[in-house]
């Protein structure tokens, strides 16, 4: 009873803390790759406590979808964070098919941040909606077709029993199903998290801007909500590709914890790496990248059928 306790209020502090430190790693990545010295790892936090002390300003033209919007969006990922296991093998809030409820959550925070973007009338971020549903609706099946490739084998949609079936003994050359998911899953990471190649969070282009133009009208409190839940979407994508890449004990051990929190500085790292080395895909070709994510994990899938897992 008292380890399951200490287990899940260190989950809790992880996923309170831990998110906006991944962002900052992004962020010294990219600036030591640009020859700059760059902001502290922690400009997020101060970010974050700066908006949550400012006034928020509404337009007589939005509605109550527009104010609640960054609260639901923030409380989905919230309840997501309790679903999906971070320094153990599962989570505080782990049932039997959690893995669909993980995924109907994320849809659930997306669609209210389209909503509210769209609420404000403004046909600017209406462009930037209709992006971010046309992106998400081709992210989808990569995402469900990996998490297939993870539940498959344990017969079973729950995260604990999926990843307690992992066949660690045989994974990578062996048994390269896995590797289609992890593949897929970090075009998805990309995408859902408004990186490049997909999409740029710097970027000040009109033209070229998706989930930044959204959130454009948002200020003071709300604008924290956002930017928190961004780094909360980041860190929980970004752990199912560490419990994919790394055995982490499921009891919740310190060793699990630190090889959970070097596999996520890990990811942060390569993804710095990425956004420094490589250009924004034109959008026409950003449809192509995630059709071909899908097809990789449909792939994968097929190979563990073929390997007669199921």
């Amino acid at each position: 009873m008292m380890q399951s306790l200490v287990q899940n209020l260190v989950h809790l502090l992880v996923l309170l803390f831990f998110p906006l430190l991944l962002l900052g790693v992004i962020n010294r990545v990219k600036s030591w790759a640009a020859g700059r010295k760059g902001p502290s790892l922690f400009q997020g936090y101060y970010d974050v406590l700066k908006l949550l002390q400012k006034g928020a300003v509404y337009s007589y033209t939005t509605t109550w979808i527009f104010r609640t919007g960054p609260l639901v969006t923030l409380a989905a990922l919230f309840v997501s964070g309790l679903i999906v296991p971070l320094t153990s093998g599962s989570g505080p809030l782990h049932f039997a098919g959690d893995v669909l409820a993980f995924a109907y959550l994320l849809a659930l925070g997306r669609f209210f941040t389209m909503a509210a973007a769209l609420d404000t009338g403004s046909s600017f971020e209406g462009m930037g909606a209709s992006r971010e549903a046309g992106f998400s609706a081709l992210a989808e099946p990569a995402t469900f077709l990996s998490l297939a490739i993870l539940c498959v084998p344990a017969h079973s949609a729950s995260f604990a029993t999926a990843l307690a079936k992992l066949p660690w003994e045989s994974w990578g050359p062996a048994h390269p199903t896995f590797l289609f998911a992890v593949v897929a899953l970090g075009i998805v990471l990309l995408t859902e998290n408004a990186r490049i190649p997909v999409d740029d969070p710097n970027t000040h282009l009109e033209l070229t801007m998706v989930h930044e133009v959204m959130i454009l009208d948002h200020g003071g409190p709300d604008l924290a909500f956002i930017l928190y839940g961004s780094a909360l979407k980041l860190l929980l994508l970004t752990s199912l590709l560490v419990h994919l890449l790394l055995p982490i004990p499921s009891e919740g051990s310190a060793v699990g914890g630190l090889m959970f929190l070097g596999g996520c500085v890990g990811i942060a790292v390569v993804i710095g790496i990425i956004e420094s080395t490589m250009a924004r895909l034109r959008l026409r070709s950003v449809p192509q990248l995630l059709i071909g994510a899908a097809v990789i994990a449909a792939i994968g899938l097929g190979f563990l059928f073929y390997r007669g897992e199921p």
